[in-house]
């Protein structure tokens, strides 16, 4: 049977990997950065379509069983941990499908300023100059940082569809199933933070270590060719720092925190409010 499971989805370079690294400290707990299991539903999802002539043989009881068998088996080998927190950002887009397989499941949504996800980007892509990222189609769109994030905000693409997706979930029916959490908040006080999230897991507290925390998968990062990607700082701590991105640049992607609002939404949120 498979264990408790809930999500962990939202923005990209906002936390997510820093909080899987935090949350598997706790022994009852398995998490890590983005999994293929949402790929492999996606497919799966596809190949019981009308696409396939057979699909008429497939019943929505076997679609669900079949959807449920790639989680159970994918994290058979977890089978001791009591809770497991899947990542990917598509399961904002997906709301409907994982609260009628998982109706308790909570998904928690990282998110970031979009102008300092894109100046994380960028000072990740300078920092391997000699390198030729996979985040990116060809070379005009590795050209300059005004094509690097424009190819990032167009809504197929690594920050474009995240955000909205993001959107999606925070305004849909479901969304008293979301915490957003805020970068800089889980960075700025961790413990505080920390809490908040197993008070809406309605999990028993858990000491973590903010000044060790290990995770990396240089693997995967050097697979991408952007060395770095998913690697977390063993002490969390907020770094104030200067944008490299150019002032006009910066303040097109600035101002689009639409969840600094909850209006419409019944999302949790552990966020600054809109000023």
């Amino acid at each position: 049977m498979l264990q408790k499971i809930n999500f962990i989805s939202g923005l990209p370079r906002s936390g997510s990997t820093l909080l899987a690294a935090l949350l598997r400290q706790n022994p009852r707990f398995h998490s890590a950065m983005t999994s293929p299991v949402g790929g492999l539903v996606e497919r799966m999802l596809e190949a019981m379509s009308e696409n396939n002539e057979f699909s008429v043989f497939i019943s929505p009881e076997q679609k669900r069983a079949l959807i449920l068998s790639i989680f159970s088996a994918y994290y058979h080998p977890q089978a001791d941990q009591e809770v497991i927190f899947d990542t990917n950002r598509l399961w904002c887009s997906k709301l409907p499908l994982i609260l009628e397989l998982f109706p308790e499941a909570k998904v928690i949504c990282c998110v970031r300023n979009i102008a300092w996800i894109m100046d994380s980007i960028e000072l990740l892509i300078r920092r391997n100059a000699f390198d030729v990222s996979r985040l990116f189609n060809n070379p005009a769109e590795r050209a300059t940082v005004y094509s690097r994030t424009e190819a990032l905000s167009q809504g197929s693409r690594l920050v474009g569809y995240a955000y909205n997706a993001l959107k999606e979930a925070f305004y849909s029916e479901q969304s008293a199933s979301l915490l957003l959490v805020d970068y800089d908040l889980l960075t700025k006080g961790p413990e505080k933070t920390m809490s908040l999230i197993y008070q809406f897991l309605g999990e028993e507290p858990f000491e973590h270590d903010f000044n060790h925390v290990e995770y990396q998968e240089p693997d995967f990062d050097n697979k991408l060719q952007t060395k770095g990607l998913h690697q977390v700082r063993s002490q969390v701590e907020f770094k104030p720092r200067t944008t490299i991105l150019p002032p006009d640049l910066f303040e097109r992607f600035n101002g689009l925190s639409f969840w600094t609002e909850a209006t419409n939404s019944r999302a949790s949120a552990i966020v600054a409010k809109a000023k």
